[in-house]
Order: C-alpha cells, then structure tokens, then sequence
C-alpha cells in the first residue's frame, strides 16, 4: 500500500535537492595560504634587492650608484631576463632546458656571419628568431612525440648547438657591421633614460605574464605540470602542449641572441655561457616549482635582477668569477630547500 506523501515532501521534490556551490572551508584558506606565501616570496626577493643595492652603494659608492651603471645591470639583466621568462614556462609544465645558452650561441653566430648581414637588421633578427625557434621545435619533437627524458633531450642539444656554433666560426668572432643594430647599444637611442634591451625585456616579461595569468594556454602549462595524467584525461593534448612550450622557450633564446648581438657588437660560439645555470636559478628562487604545476613570472624577474645585481657588485669589487658561481649555487640550493619546507608546510 502506497504511503501518503507529506506536502513538505512533496515541495522538496518539485523543487530538487539544493546544491550547495559554497567551497570548501579549507580550501579557501589554503588558496589565501598560497597567495600569502608567493607575496611573501617577492616582497623577500624585493628585500634581498634592497640589501645587494645598499652593499653595493657602501662597497663602490660612486661607481655602482652611478646611472650608466644601474643602466648596464638592467642591460645585462634584459638578455637572461627573456631566456629566463621562456624558461619559467617550461618548467611550469614540469620540464627543463638546459640548452637555452648554447641556442643563444648558435642563434647569435648565426645571425652574424657575412652572408646575413647581408640582408641588414631584418636579416639579422629574422635568423636568430628563426634558429631559435628551430632548436626549440627540435627539443620539442624529442620529448613530446619521441618519448626523451626533457635532461636528455636539452643535453643533446646543447652539445651539438655549441659544436655547430664552434664549426661555424671556427672558435673567431664575428663582428657586426650593420650600424642600425649597433645604434640600438648606444645612449643616443635610450628611450627616456632606459636602454631599447630594456624596454624589450620589459615588453616580453608582460606579454608572459598575461600568457601563464590570464590566457587558456598558461592553465593548460600549469594543469600538464601539476599532473599530465589529470590533463590528458580533462581533454588537454600534453604533447602538443610541451611542444609550443619549447618553442616558446626557442623563441626566447632567438630574441635573446638578437639583444646578446646589440650589446657586445659580436657572435661568439662562448655567448650564452651558463645561461641556463642562470635560467633555471632565476626561475627557482623567484618561486616557480622546480617539480612544476606552479610558476610566477614576477619572481623570476625578480630573481634574474638578484643575480645580476650580485654579478656587478663582485666584479666591481674585483672577486673573481668561480666566487660568483659558488655564491649562485649556495643561493640554488637554499631555494630548493626553501620550495621544500614550504610544501611540506602546504600539506600539513
């Protein structure tokens, strides 16, 4: 026998069961957690700035505080500044490139033997971007469609990018001739006081930004990072994913050869010498996850501008160069453990 139904009960089923689309408690303090940690991160970084720039002012006042030589840091910084923005999203993605300086090699002699400057600055940019782009369409292949460990993959490259760069000019150096790119160096192009390397940077750092914050692209850079496996079965194509993230990287080295190849009037097949040591430590200690599924643009910037900050200061104080790579690695492996303790911290 059929049981009277209540009219309360007979409302609850018209209506439907609510739904409840409040989060969770704990998952918006943890959000709050992880943005509070990466503002921290930067306003550290910011602090650590502050710091090197007061060392430098009482160590060499009138040398490092002078404007042509805040000018020649935020130079230096401009080129690994934009290896390092490609960099940021490869290892987001829970990849690594360690051929990024032997691309800017190769990219940079390439753009300057005798038969490219032929064809002036358009000829000049235009081969750097594309050898650029061709490693990286290179590393791409290898690891997203042949299978290679990204280590492998980027080692490989950079032996034959660096022995490519030596056989094409024969361990000389080929200088420039094209005065409308050498002109770019000078003070008499400045825009405003700020070097055109700068602006360039400036402009690259922004349009990655918007790419890993605000695009479908950068979710899908963080989503194959934090874990492939979940991407693939959201419907995220992973290998075509890792592909355009080293050519995105590829593309990086090229404009920063072409920036390399304003500022020294040369190609070298020695250019790009331990970018990549310089890359991946921007990139580490600005908060980007070395194991990926997070990656901050600002950081790195951030990071990039400690490094090179540190580099003026020791070579005004005339310390030698193996100090400098000592005081980068200490600084490599307190980030590491910094990531560490603050996942940990994360998870409890």
């Amino acid at each position: 026998m059929t049981q009277p139904v209540s009219p309360e009960r007979q409302q609850h089923q018209q209506d439907g069961p609510a739904v409840t689309t409040a989060k969770s408690p704990t998952e918006q303090p943890g959000s709050r957690r992880l943005g509070l940690r990466l503002d921290v991160r930067n306003v550290s970084l910011l602090g650590v700035l502050a710091v090197l720039v007061a060392v430098g002012g009482f160590t060499k006042p009138e040398q490092f505080l002078d404007s042509s030589n805040l000018q020649l840091v935020l130079t230096q910084a401009s080129v690994i500044g934009v290896v390092t923005v490609g960099m940021t999203f490869v290892i987001t993605s829970g990849g690594i490139d360690l051929s990024v300086g032997a691309i800017v090699a190769l990219a940079s002699v390439w753009a300057t033997t005798l038969a490219t400057q032929e064809y002036g600055f358009a000829g000049i940019l235009f081969t750097a971007v594309v050898v650029g782009l061709a490693c990286g369409l290179v590393n791409g292949l290898l690891i997203a469609y042949g299978g290679m460990v990204p280590f492998i993959a980027t080692l490989a490259m950079l032996a034959s990018a660096r022995g490519l760069a030596l056989q094409i000019t024969d361990g000389k150096t080929q200088i420039v001739t094209v005065e409308s790119v050498l002109d770019l160096g000078i003070p008499d192009s400045y825009v405003l006081g700020i070097p055109p390397l700068v602006l360039v940077f400036a402009v690259v750092t922004v349009v990655g930004w918007l790419l890993l914050n605000r695009t479908t692209f950068g979710r899908r850079t963080v989503a194959v990072g934090g874990n492939a496996e979940a991407a693939r079965l959201a419907g995220i194509d992973v290998r075509r994913q890792r592909l355009y993230l080293y050519l995105l990287s590829g593309l990086c080295c090229g404009i920063a050869a072409f920036l390399l190849i304003i500022l020294s009037g040369s190609g070298q097949n020695t250019n790009g010498n331990l970018y990549e040591l310089d890359a991946i430590a921007a990139a580490i200690i600005g908060g980007t996850l070395l194991s990926g599924g997070r990656g901050t643009i600002v950081g790195s910037v951030l990071g990039v501008l400690v490094f090179t900050t540190i580099t003026n200061i020791f070579a005004l104080n005339n310390l030698q160069s193996d100090v400098q790579q000592i005081a980068k690695g200490a600084i490599i492996v307190a980030a590491v453990l910094v990531q560490r303790r603050t996942a940990r911290d994360g998870e409890a």
